[in-house]
């Protein structure tokens, strides 16, 4: 394949899909193209107004689209709780699209005092991740696609400051808490695996791609979108890897998808690599340890 496009997702009937952030830019397209491949597609959001507006545009595209909101605040440990319960209660789970996010921000804390691009970005999906694990075991071909970032090319795990206590540079933050995504999406596959789980965990990066993120970014940056986004992706092309992850035939656990061209920043999706950081297996296994006493869950994997 040459690459994939939301032309060569296949049909989805039958299956159910828990997206977050689900209401705008990567995530809203992606709901947007399985709802039409005839998924049932769970919204996850903040804001209820906010998934409703986007629910109403994706039926007024496919008039017999199924979907459903969540509600889901990825800054408090105890929505996080709460969205995975419910989503528990759905007769299946087939995917989940930990897409959600935020970049570049000022230095805030989560609801559980967590650096918010480190809670927001990494530690709500491991969290999610580990409550829906059983949930979507029950279902054959079972699949986790996290949401990295070439920014992870330039960034290492700060063990000794992991939640900014000491310091805080919002892009360096930003780039670790993408590294930590994947990191964490091929540390949960080695995971599944040794455990002898059906459940595969992939990963997948947009490249540039026009989204809501760009409000955080400089002004310098903020000035020139319109130049950006005619060189790289809009935000529907940016959806591609995320829904080859999701959904290509032929994926298989611990791939990584992102765009083909332009040092992959745009075009289609295909298959592609990542830096030595995050293929250090003792370093994920760390990670994965911190994380579990930070957010108190533990998806029950033994490390291998």
């Amino acid at each position: 394949m040459s690459g994939f496009t939301e032309r060569d997702v296949p049909d989805q009937s039958g299956r159910t899909v828990f997206i977050t952030g689900a209401n705008a830019g990567l995530g809203f397209h992606v709901a947007r193209v399985l709802a039409g491949k005839h998924a049932r597609v769970l919204i996850g959001c903040r804001s209820e107004e906010r998934a409703r507006k986007a629910m109403r545009r994706i039926k007024a595209e496919f008039p017999i689209a199924e979907l459903e909101f969540i509600e889901l605040d990825q800054a408090s440990l105890n929505s996080v709780r709460a969205a995975a319960e419910r989503v528990c209660e759905e007769p299946r789970l087939d995917l989940l699209i930990n897409n959600a996010g935020i970049m570049g921000v000022p230095l805030t804390r989560t609801d559980d005092g967590f650096e918010a691009q480190l809670g927001v970005n990494y530690l709500a999906p491991f969290a999610l991740t580990g409550l829906l694990l059983n949930k979507l075991e029950e279902s054959r071909g079972a699949r986790v696609v996290t949401t990295a970032s070439i920014a992870h090319r330039r960034a290492t795990i700060d063990f000794d400051d992991l939640d900014a206590e000491d310091h805080y540079d919002p892009w360096k933050r930003y780039a670790q808490s993408k590294l930590a995504d994947l990191m964490f999406a091929y540390e949960l596959d080695r995971r599944l695996a040794a455990a002898g789980r059906r459940t595969i965990s992939v990963a997948a990066h947009p490249g540039m791609a026009e989204t809501e993120l760009m409000r955080n970014m400089p002004d310098l940056v903020q000035k020139i979108a319109p130049v950006v986004t005619a060189v790289f992706n809009s935000a529907a092309q940016g959806a591609w890897p995320t829904l080859m992850a999701a959904t290509e035939r032929h994926v298989t656990g611990g791939d990584y998808y992102g765009p083909n061209q332009l040092f992959e920043t745009r075009g289609k999706a295909v298959r592609v690599g990542s830096t030595k950081a995050s293929k250090d297996n003792e370093a994920a296994r760390r990670l994965w340890d911190v994380s579990v006493r930070m957010t108190g869950v533990d998806p029950g994997l033994a490390g291998i």
